[in-house]
């Protein structure tokens, strides 16, 4: 037994003692391989999973390496059992390889016969493979070389990649760094990115992940594709890249439903992209309107079934996606790894407010009590209907309202899910409310009047939890949202971590009513702070005003 702030568990989770003199560096050690689960006060809980050993191999570490960052920081031996399951779950990486062939274009070589044969045999790989070159060689036709990769992961045996990259049309794209800098770990993220080619990079929201983006295109000089989530982050993309780079207006275009512009770099929805009509997605085939060099994709968590279908057959062009958390709520982690790339870059959260780039924050949630009529009508209600009951009751409303009022001044977002309650609190608050149906026109009008301080209250629909910049933002009340999404909390506090001019902790409110199925989603909302290292304190809304 030595000192060390780590226990390494046979179940595969570490324990990390936070408090410990070494815990930094233990932290530092295991980052690239273990995925952090939850990080209350004390004990940090990370574990060792197939995806986050084969990311740690794509990335260039060895289990060697994994071994002896466990051993050396181990308090206590690490079980036998769990180093050998190590060292073979990572040895599976590998042994299947895709490469480039003279001849047949695309191949899936293996130096392991019995493995080679066992995939090659699977019928799930069907009608994906072709001739069979030699005993431990086979053709692939190139559209199937993302659904082989996709495949192959399911079947626990994850192929290299390498088949290279096409360099697309070149375009000239310079970093222009007119009274700023590009940050360390900004830096560091895009190369990463570029030496692998492909993959993600995980950055907390407001830590700069659109520089990044215009960093990867600086490296790659080459027409660009950027797929974004909504015609308001594509116009906030454009203006990023305006400022940042030696782009020009005539090179920019928008490919949305207002506009269809095709440029060297063009910012498309991912919206647009799914459109359907009769059946077929008729704007997929701006993905061959150009020979593109590169594609970026803002924040990969939330890509669509079409898009990464589309992914599939875009292998041979360099990819980057950009994400605060690579959480998804249908579980498809394996599919951003396979199709878009593995994880190239993560910096944690608190360690970027460490560095005094994104606000600390205060999350704390108040807890709200139904009237007795709304419990009854809660407790006869149907299933599916209860969540919304719970969600918008007027006690919810009565305590936004207070909150508001206590920090009248204070630029804040009132964030909830269900249109009735929003259009009431806004006419109550006597503020505006953003939603789905509000024209981008009007949504651009009123973020850049509350970026510019002329308005300090907004009401906002979950139209304003992904790549909205509103750098003042410093309260967030939030009244309801989608069941348990870990992701969209991640969205949420986001919005207010840029940092403050006046160095203020950022505030964020959650809403909950007690003894309802709102209480039980909003653990599993929590859970993402407490991965993040963020402690929430619990109060009831009999106590406030909160005070500091």
């Amino acid at each position: 037994m030595n000192d060390g702030p780590l226990i390494v568990q046979s179940d595969k989770t570490l324990l990390l003692e936070v408090d410990h003199e070494r815990a930094a560096e233990a932290r530092r050690a295991i980052a690239p391989f273990a995925e952090l689960e939850r990080s209350p006060e004390h004990i940090h809980t990370y574990r060792l999973t197939p995806l986050g050993l084969w990311n740690a191999r794509a990335a260039g570490h060895d289990a060697e390496q994994v071994i002896d960052a466990l051993l050396a920081h181990s308090r206590y031996a690490v079980p036998h059992s769990l180093l050998v399951d190590i060292a073979e779950t990572m040895d599976r990486y590998g042994r299947l390889r895709l490469e480039k062939h003279p001849i047949h274009g695309l191949v899936l070589i293996s130096a392991d016969h019995a493995v080679f044969t066992e995939v090659t045999r699977s019928k799930k790989l069907a009608g994906m493979l072709g001739e069979l070159l030699d005993p431990d060689t086979i053709a692939v036709h190139p559209s199937q070389r993302g659904n082989l990769k996709q495949a192959l992961l399911k079947l626990g045996w994850p192929a290299e990649d390498f088949a290279g990259y096409v360099d697309g049309e070149a375009h000239q794209i310079d970093l222009v760094e007119d009274g700023w800098n590009l940050r360390d770990y900004q830096k560091q993220a895009a190369e990463s990115f570029w030496h692998g080619g492909s993959g993600v990079v995980v950055l907390p929201c407001g830590a700069g992940k659109t520089i990044v983006g215009a960093a990867a295109m600086a490296h790659a000089k080459a027409t660009t594709l950027i797929l974004v989530t909504n015609t308001v982050s594509a116009r906030q993309w454009k203006h990023e890249l305006l400022k940042r780079t030696s782009l020009t207006e005539d090179e920019i275009g928008e490919y949305s439903g207002a506009r269809k512009e095709i440029r060297p770099v063009t910012i498309a929805t991912y919206q647009v992209l799914t459109h359907k009509r009769n059946g077929v997605h008729p704007h997929l085939e701006l993905l061959d309107a150009r020979d593109w060099g590169l594609i970026v994709y803002d924040e990969v968590h939330l890509l669509p079934a079409p898009v990464f279908r589309m992914s599939a057959d875009l292998q041979a062009r360099r990819r980057i996606g950009l994400t605060a958390t690579l959480i998804r709520e249908d579980g498809r982690e394996g599919d951003v790894f396979s199709l878009i790339g593995p994880k190239r870059y993560d910096a944690p959260w608190k360690d970027i407010e460490a560095q005094g780039w994104i606000a600390p924050a205060d999350c704390v949630e108040v807890r709200v009590t139904l009237p007795d009529g709304e419990r009854l009508a809660y407790a006869t209600a149907e299933p599916e209907e209860r969540y919304r009951l719970a969600s918008c009751t007027f006690s919810k409303s009565r305590v936004a309202e207070q909150l508001v009022r206590q920090h009248q001044g204070e630029p804040t977002l009132v964030i909830g899910q269900y249109l009735d309650q929003l259009d009431e609190l806004g006419e109550h608050l006597g503020a505006p409310v953003i939603k789905g149906e509000t024209s981008v026109k009007e949504r651009e009008e009123l973020f850049n009047a509350f970026r510019e301080g002329e308005i300090d209250l907004l009401v906002v629909s979950k139209v304003a939890n992904f790549s909205i910049d509103l750098p003042e933002a410093a309260v967030a009340i939030q009244v309801s949202g989608s069941f348990g999404s870990r992701q969209e909390e991640a969205q949420r506090l986001g919005r207010l971590l840029r940092p403050k001019a006046d160095g203020k902790t950022a505030r964020f409110y959650t809403i909950v009513a007690r003894d309802t199925v709102d209480a039980d989603f909003a653990q599993n909302r929590q859970r993402f702070l407490a991965e993040q290292g963020y402690a929430y304190r619990i109060v009831d809304s009999d106590d406030l005003p909160i005070k500091d």
